[in-house]
């Protein structure tokens, strides 16, 4: 005889959970460090505009509100309604995807699709679509099936038809990011060692294939990576104004609003990609050690808090959301500072844009809604 399942145990046994009690469950210390993030944005795009409000800093405070408010409104949902509607959630960042092709906008790119006058990146949401449905696919899943090479031919499918498509915008930093964090979502579910060991040599097999496939653009940079003062005119004048600027902050910097490299425009993406290495030339060494440290306890909070949350699916979810903002930060830290090539990355909360800011924005609110209705969820 079967016992009783889980829900039964839980929902009509035990004392309904009120709002208070919840509402002492919220991860104070990642909300406060999102708002200090949010600070620090406001305050860099205010000195990336010459000491003006706009055209960023006073647009990107009204996206912060609404930023807010979704995560606000999605902290309240059970975190067990995400779980079903993570399928429907995949298959619709394929098919906005899939328009990129047709109605896609971008110099030289196919990366933004204008809605009512605002520019979206499809390619930002997809990476928590996948994470969320790779999540769901691996919740229930016993561990005989997790040791199936059958069973990863599915998780292949829904991190690679993503991949496949950002990759062909071409988006070559934002479609590693995605399988990255696909790949976290993968290895905590229980991945065998072997298994691990076989995709580690057959992706390294496939680095003369890649590059093949790369545009001449990104040929270039990757070039230039390799030889930084080769093209400092050409595809190598980005990472070169980069490092002026970073190495002219020295180690207390040149003060707010003082950064000469960006005042006179030099430095590119100044509001965007490059706003790390804005940050650097005014607040200097340990400015930036000051940013990258509030990162750091940011993602070792998620992965603390998904690593100890009892519903599979939460622990998942937030250990790949995890992943995805430190990759986020690495790659962009990297790129400015001249260690890895040079790629479309921008700074979780920090950098000027909408898509991406509203993807963090939606991924804290799903780690609000995990961690608060964690003892609660139902299989």
């Amino acid at each position: 005889m079967m016992g009783p399942s889980r829900s039964s145990l839980v929902h009509p046994l035990a004392p309904p959970t009120s709002f208070f009690q919840r509402l002492k469950k919220v991860p104070l210390l990642m909300v406060l460090i999102v708002l200090v993030l949010w600070m620090i944005c406001v305050l860099a795009l205010y000195s990336a505009a010459c000491g003006s409000w706009s055209p960023w800093a006073g647009k990107h405070m009204i996206r912060v509100g609404i930023g807010l408010v979704l995560m606000v409104g999605i902290a309240v949902v059970p975190i067990w309604s995400y779980r079903k509607l993570a399928p429907l959630g995949w298959v619709l960042a394929l098919i906005v995807l899939g328009m990129l092709e047709f109605i896609g906008g971008g110099q030289g790119v196919q990366r933004w699709l204008s809605i009512g006058g605002f520019n979206l990146q499809p390619s930002e949401p997809a990476k928590l679509a996948v994470i969320l449905f790779l999540a769901a696919y691996f919740h229930s899943m016993n561990p005989e099936l997790i040791r199936n090479l059958r069973t990863y031919v599915p998780a292949a499918v829904i991190a690679s038809a993503p991949f496949a498509q950002v990759l062909m915008q071409p988006d070559l930093g934002t479609s590693v990011m995605l399988l990255g964090s696909a790949a976290a979502v993968i290895f905590v579910a229980g991945m065998p060692k072997w298994m691990i060991g076989s995709i580690f040599g057959a992706a390294v097999a496939a680095v003369p294939v890649l590059w093949a496939s790369l545009y001449d653009y990104q040929k270039s940079r990757i070039l230039v990576f390799l030889n930084p003062g080769a093209d400092q005119l050409g595809a190598g004048y980005q990472i070169t104004q980069s490092k002026i600027a970073l190495g002219s902050g020295g180690l207390f910097g040149k003060g707010y609003l003082q950064g000469s490299q960006a005042r006179l425009n030099y430095l590119p993406e100044k509001q965007t990609d490059f706003v790390f290495t804005m940050i650097g030339e005014e607040f200097g060494y340990f400015g930036c050690l000051f940013i990258i440290g509030l990162y750091v306890i940011l993602v070792a909070l998620l992965l603390r808090l998904g690593l100890q949350l009892q519903y599979r699916f939460s622990r998942l979810m937030v250990v790949g959301i995890a992943t995805m903002l430190f990759l986020y930060v690495f790659v962009n830290v990297a790129m400015v500072t001249g260690l890895i090539p040079v790629v479309g990355a921008p700074l979780p909360l920090i950098s000027y844009g909408g898509t991406a800011l509203m993807t963090v924005f939606i991924a804290m609110g799903l780690v609000i809604s995990a961690v608060i209705y964690d003892q609660e969820s139902a299989d």
